[in-house]
């Protein structure tokens, strides 16, 4: 279990998650959909831009297991499964295969995220 938490607040609620539960979060304007592992989905008037930053202001170098993906998207890195940039695919699992979601993004997008991903693991 994570002992990081992000904290979503505006004047009516306060949400707060565990980042480890944090699989995706999908952006439309003004308002982004935070979706869980467990598949449950939460909606927020904030933009993805405003997450960005949220998410660097509250978790500081913990932020980094999240990445950006095209104008949209927000994934929790850890659970990077499949990046086919040519499908414009892009599959999420935790190593149990518990979660699953499929999602997609630019071309031009998914080849950053793959060519990122790839340079993390050479030696």
């Amino acid at each position: 279990m994570t002992d990081n938490y992000l904290i979503i607040t505006n004047s009516n609620e306060l949400v707060r998650i565990p980042t480890d539960r944090i699989a995706y979060i999908l952006s439309d304007g003004d308002y982004s959909t935070l979706v869980q592992t467990d598949k449950i989905e939460k909606m927020f008037t904030v933009s993805l831009g405003s997450f960005v930053k949220l998410i660097e202001l509250q978790l500081k170098g913990e932020a980094e297991i999240f990445i950006r993906i095209g104008k949209s998207l927000i994934v929790n890195k850890n659970y990077i499964y499949s990046v086919n940039p040519n499908k414009q695919q892009l599959i999420l699992s935790d190593r149990h295969f518990q979660y699953y979601f499929e999602l997609t993004a630019s071309k031009e997008a998914l080849k950053q995220l793959k060519a990122f991903v790839e340079s993390t693991f050479k030696a």
